[in-house]
């Protein structure tokens, strides 16, 4: 799928990691993807999905260190984790958050399958082993938009490979190289002087 990448997701990697910051840095991630997606959602729609979109994000931090302890890129690893949310959306019918056509869901499945099968993450449970015990908030699903679905925010025909859309606009396969300079201070949410004292 197509996917941004900046010196940000990079710090971001590199916070996610550190104690301290790193609970910082999931939760300032969690809650910004929240209103991110939230704000795709239908208007009258996107408070009582808040609660869900919450704790699904806040699960999909663990998939992403996860992947990329496997050995996936810092964008691979960042894609696995839009794919879960994507799965999820289309699974209560929320087409219009969708980032790729519904018609594509099988195909980056398959391009990821074996880190899925690993952990049981399947597009009808997109969590799979990253589902936390106290489980994720209910809402309501608008199965009716699947007979139809529209997708005002998707972008399709980027199924076969992680596509980078870097801060000059240019479009790179596979991911951009993690810059030398890049330091976790710069992740967003994080203080500073958090970084200092987490740092060994």
């Amino acid at each position: 799928m197509k996917i941004r990448q900046n010196v940000r997701h990079w710090a971001a990697k590199q916070a996610l990691t550190l104690p301290v910051v790193g609970e910082q840095v999931n939760d300032h991630l969690v809650s910004m993807h929240t209103d991110i997606f939230a704000d795709k959602a239908d208007p009258e729609r996107a408070d009582e999905r808040r609660g869900h979109l919450d704790d699904f994000f806040d699960a999909t931090m663990d998939t992403y260190v996860a992947a990329l302890e496997a050995g996936f890129t810092e964008a691979e690893a960042r894609e696995i984790t839009h794919v879960q949310a994507n799965f999820d959306f289309y699974n209560h019918g929320w087409t219009e958050m969708m980032e790729f056509p519904a018609d594509e869901l099988a195909d980056h499945y398959g391009r990821h399958q074996e880190f899925f099968e690993r952990y049981g993450i399947t597009i009808d449970d997109p969590l799979g082993e990253f589902r936390p015990p106290e489980g994720v908030a209910e809402a309501p699903s608008t199965p009716e938009k699947l007979d139809d679905p529209e997708h005002p925010h998707a972008e399709g025909g980027f199924a076969d490979d992680v596509y980078v859309e870097t801060t000059d606009g240019k479009l790179v396969v596979g991911g951009t190289e993690e810059p030398d300079e890049v330091t976790a201070d710069a992740a967003p949410g994080v203080d500073g002087e958090d970084i200092e004292e987490a740092e060994p």
